[in-house]
This record gives structure tokens, C-alpha cells and sequence, in this order.
């Protein structure tokens, strides 16, 4: 479920596995809509000398606050590189050295250059690699714009999915003896996001509700650098090209913050430099509020137009601003969840039958905060795990029964159509409720918290629920509903919201993306924990707490 760079990693894997297995690729869009293609800036991995597994073992553990696991980053880093080979040979067009070498460039946090990269559209070359690369199997048969609305479960197990195409909205089960959810992020629950508006967090709001744990869901990254008007990602690759970010005052103010490091700072710590200039008064005052500048000029034409194209097309189209002879406004905006669906190295979550990858998933890499260019690695790795242990565990699983899904379907047929569809006397609008929890999250649930704000996101959001439930669609077709569409959406972005705002209250510290200013310092002896968010029909989550895995680096101070 998912037709990302995760999810079509995860259905080659399966179909190389066993090719007398029939793969069901199923995506609420068309693939190449997926958001990987948003992804910007690079991928990760260890290529050449002087770089080491331990290099970026130890890059990503720091950079993540010391909440991730250990054993699952040592495995990360070792398979990296593979993937990033194997997508050399799929034909992935990175960009090159002149000795004909994969380019690498550095990236925030990392302490040696690690990312290889096709220009500053890498997410956009990875995905149509691998997407081209699928259609050469016969065993992997695609549902393209098709909406998953629920998880069949038998037993505790997961036995496939329902929900309905949207072309004829036909209510339909898919039954199988393995799911995988790679559904990307939900960043939508947040105003101002780099996310597209398909990021609604369905996948983690599927298995939350079939009793899946949420993990580390307070963890939410901003990145420093977004389009001040509409939150398009300006790419890490700027300043790892050798951009500068300055202030109202002219000055490289990150010399305060992260003076060994500077513009190659991780993300969590250059947003709160950044509202933290804001609230002194050193920003810019723009349409949009303030914002810095980030400054390429220095770097000429001639590499600008080579590696940096896609950012002077952006700027030039959105902003009216050629980056060659004018400094591009930015400022902190919602960009990734290290949150998601608890799995193992593997992908196996633990509802036997279910499985996750990608950003919707938490194997335990990205802990507090994760750094750039390690999320394409990420979805590749993790991604070719899920599809290859998918495999092997349903070969000894029986096929599940037909007459116990039929009666499910008819459930779920009823269900869409008593809340949503046939429901005539609501009064509340989707629009209107998405707007006002997007605004809640962006106010209360930031760069920066607090126990009082976080208090008042749970009162907001509580009202928002009780909206929902008044909730009237003007559409009531089936063919092409895409209003019943996004009311499903905001179904699973409440819930998301939920796991986000209780955890972060919960958590009374700071660390990595999540900064409590009523807790500003990190507390390892009782925090040294992942967050498990277990859904409670009616009431708030229930949280739990899970020792991090520790292989050899003991936390210290993150400093840079």
C-alpha cells in the first residue's frame, strides 16, 4: 500500500523473491504523484574513503539525540550502499565527478560529504528509476487510485485491506497474507508544510486503529528552509552547496548556535536558531512574517545552473526572484515525521501479517531528529526489507477465507455511507476543520512547545472531533468523490494529531526536534525511551515507554 519509492522498493522486492507470487501495488494516486518526487537534495550512503559505516553510524545516532537504536543504524548504513549501487544499475542518472565516480556533496550533521545526488531532483530521478523498473514484472499488478479505508484483521492478524476505487467508488477487499504500508508521512496536519496535500498519514492511522503502536509520534522535523508563500522546500543542497543564511542585520547568525558546523547544522537546531533570531528581532519582515536570507550568489552562475537548477527554477516561478543575483527568503517549516508505525529492522510490526516502510514507518533510525539525505536511503533499505521478510513469512501462511471479508465489506459499504455519504443533516465543513487543525498544530505544537500550549491542542482538538462528527459532504456520488476523499483524510489526520499532541505532552524534556520550553533540558534517565502511542477506542492514547537499543555509542552532549 503505498506507490512511493518505499512502496515500489517493497513490491520489487517481493516479486524477485518469489516470482510465482501475485504482488498487489495499490496507491491513492498515480505513482509518479507519490511524494518522493519532492525529495530534493540527496541520498546518503558510504561510497569512497575516508568515509565508514561507523562514520555515518555515529553521524545519524548524534544527529538523532541519542534516541535512536543503535543495532538497526548499524544495519541501515551497511545497506545503504548497496541500494545506492543497485540503483546504478537500474539506470538512476546520478550526477558524476569528472573521473566518472556517483558526486557526492556534505549534508547538516554529517560529518564527512556522504550524499550522492542527480542534480537537486533526486527523489524525482530515484522514483521513475525505480517505477520503470517494476513494469518488468509480470507478477506485480497495479491499483492506481485506489483508497484504502480500513485493515482486515483475523485473529490478530492482518489478512489484507478494504477500500474503494475511486474511479467507480466500488467498495472491494484485496486479500492477502501480507500487507505492507509505505503511505508516506502526514505532514498535512500542519499549515505550513513542505508536504503535499496527499500526506494525510493514512497508513499510520489504519494500523493505529487496528491496534498497531504509534512510535515517537512528538518527533515532528522543521526544516530551516522553506518557500516563505506556499512552504516548498528550498533543499538542504543550498547550503551544502555553500549557501550562506543571514539575517536582517546582515550577519551569518548561526556562528551563535552552531559555530563548528554553521549553515551544516542539523535541521532541529538551525529552526530554532532561526525563531529564536525571529523573536529577538533580527528577522526579516516579509507578507508571509519573518524570514532569513539564504544566499547563493557567491557560488556563480556556472554551478548554480549545474547543481542547483530546480531551486533557480522554483524561486524564478514562485517568488520572482533569480537566485543568481538575489538572496531567496526562507524560514523553519514542517517537513518529515520521525514518528510512525513501530517495526523492526525488518518491517515487521507487531501484528503478525503487517508490515511498514518509509516515512509512515519507525524502524528506530531517525530517533528525536533525523538527519538530511538519510530518508531516501531509508525508504530503499527498509523498503527492500519489508518486501523480502513479507515473503518469506507468508509462505507458510494460509490463504484467507472469502465469506468472513464479503461480510466486511458490506460493513465498511454501510459505514461510508452512514457517516459520510448519506448523512444529510451535518453543518460542519472539511475544509473548514482541516484549516483550523492545521493552525492549532502550527501555534501550539512548533519549533517550540510548552505544557500550556500542548494542554490547549488538547482542548482544540477534542472540538475539532466533536465537529467532525457534524460534518456535511455536498458531494454525494461515488464516481471521483474527492470530497468523500479528503473527509477520510481528515479521519486519519485527527487521529495522527492526537498521537502527536499526547506524546509531546507527555514527554517532559527537550530533545533533538522536540523542545519544551517549560523542559529545556534533555533528561536520559527518564527519557532515553521510544514513545508508544496504543489506540483506545473513545479515549486518549495509551502511552507506553520502550528502553532505546545501545551497541557502543553512550550518549553525551550534542554539540556541534
Amino acid at each position: 500500500m503505498g506507490g512511493g519509492l518505499a512502496g515500489i522498493r517493497a513490491a520489487i522486492a517481493a516479486a524477485e523473491t518469489d516470482p510465482k507470487l501475485r504482488v498487489a501495488m495499490v496507491s491513492k494516486v498515480y505513482p509518479m504523484r507519490s511524494h518522493t518526487v519532492s525529495a530534493e537534495g540527496g541520498c546518503a550512503a558510504v561510497l569512497r574513503e575516508p568515509d565508514s559505516f561507523d562514520g555515518h553510524a555515529f553521524d545519524t545516532i548524534k544527529g538523532s539525540d541519542y534516541l535512536a537504536d543503535q543495532d538497526v543504524v548499524e544495519v541501515f548504513v551497511r545497506e545503504a550502499p548497496l541500494e545506492v549501487i543497485q540503483m546504478e544499475h537500474w539506470g538512476c542518472p546520478w550526477s558524476r565527478e569528472p573521473d566518472g565516480r556517483i558526486s557526492v556533496r556534505p549534508f547538516g550533521g554529517m560529518t564527512t560529504w556522504r550524499t550522492c545526488f542527480a542534480a537537486d531532483k533526486s527523489g524525482f530521478h530515484m522514483l521513475h528509476t525505480v517505477f520503470q523498473t517494476s513494469l518488468q514484472f509480470a507478477n506485480i499488478e497495479r491499483l492506481d487510485e485506489f483508497f484504502v479505508t480500513s485493515l482486515i484483521t483475523e485473529d490478530g492478524r492482518c489478512e489484507g485491506v478494504i477500500g474503494f476505487d475511486m474511479r467507480s467508488g466500488e467498495v472491494r477487499s484485496l486479500a492477502a497474507r501480507a500487507v505492507i504500508l509505505a503511505t508516506g508521512g502526514n505532514g498535512r496536519i500542519y499549515a505550513f508544510t513542505t508536504n503535499g496535500a496527499i500526506c494525510t498519514g493514512d497508513g499510520m492511522a489504519l494500523a493505529y486503529r487496528a491496534g498497531v503502536p504509534l512510535k515517537d509520534m512528538e518527533f515532528v522535523q522543521f526544516h530551516p528552509t522553506g518557500m516563505p508563500s506556499t512552504g516548498i522546500l528550498i533543499t538542504e543542497a543550498v547550503r551544502g552547496e555553500g549557501g550562506y543564511l543571514t539575517n536582517a542585520e546582515g550577519e551569518r547568525f548561526l556562528e551563535r548556535y552552531v559555530p563548528n558546523k554553521m549553515e551544516l547544522g542539523p535541521r532541529d537546531i538551525i529552526s530554532r536558531a532561526m525563531v529564536t533570531e525571529f523573536e529577538a528581532g533580527r528577522g526579516l519582515k516579509g507578507e508571509y512574517g519573518d524570514y532569513m536570507n539564504l544566499d547563493v550568489r557567491h557560488l556563480g552562475s556556472e554551478v548554480i545552473n549545474r547543481k542547483l537548477p530546480f531551486m533557480r527554477e522554483l524561486m524564478g516561478e514562485y517568488m520572482g526572484i533569480d537566485i543568481v543575483t538575489d538572496p531567496m527568503p526562507v524560514r523553519p517549516v514542517e517537513h518529515y515525521m520521525m514518528g510512525g508505525i513501530d517495526t523492526d529492522a525488518s518491517g515487521r510490526t507487531p501484528m503478525p501479517g503487517l508490515y511498514a516502510a518509509g516515512e509512515c514507518a519507525n524502524a528506530g533510525i531517525n530517533g528525536a531528529n533525523r538527519l538530511g539525505s538519510n530518508s531516501l536511503p531509508e525508504c530503499l533499505v527498509f523498503g527492500a526489507a519489508a518486501g523480502r521478510a513479507a515473503v518469506h513469512d507468508a509462505r507458510g501462511v494460509k490463504a484467507p477465507g472469502s465469506n468472513p471479508i464479503a461480510g466486511l465489506v458490506k460493513d465498511e459499504t454501510r459505514r461510508i455511507e452512514a457517516d459520510f455519504l448519506g448523512r444529510s443533516s451535518g453543518t460542519e465543513r472539511v475544509g473548514e476543520i482541516r484549516e483550523d487543525l492545521q493552525k492549532m498544530m502550527d501555534a501550539q505544537v512548533g519549533v517550540f512547545r510548552t505544557g500550556d500550549g500542548l494542554k490547549t491542542a488538547v482542548k482544540e482538538l477534542a472540538e475539532l472531533r466533536d465537529r467532525f462528527a457534524r460534518l456535511k459532504l455536498d458531494d454525494h456520488s461515488r464516481t471521483f468523490n474527492t470530497e468523500l476523499v479528503t473527509a477520510l483524510e481528515l479521519e486519519n489526520m485527527l487521529d495522527g494529531a492526537e498521537t502527536i499532541i499526547e506524546s509531546a505532552l507527555a514527554r517532559q524534556e527537550s530533545r533533538g526536534s522536540h523542545a519544551r520550553r517549560d523542559f529545556p533540558d534533555r533528561n536520559d534517565e527518564k527519557y532515553l525511551a521510544h514513545t508508544l502511542a496504543y489506540h483506545t477506542r473513545g479515549a486518549k492514547p495509551r502511552l507506553e515507554y520502550r528502553p532505546v537499543r545501545i551497541t557502543q555509542w553512550q550518549p553525551q552532549a550534542r554539540s556541534y
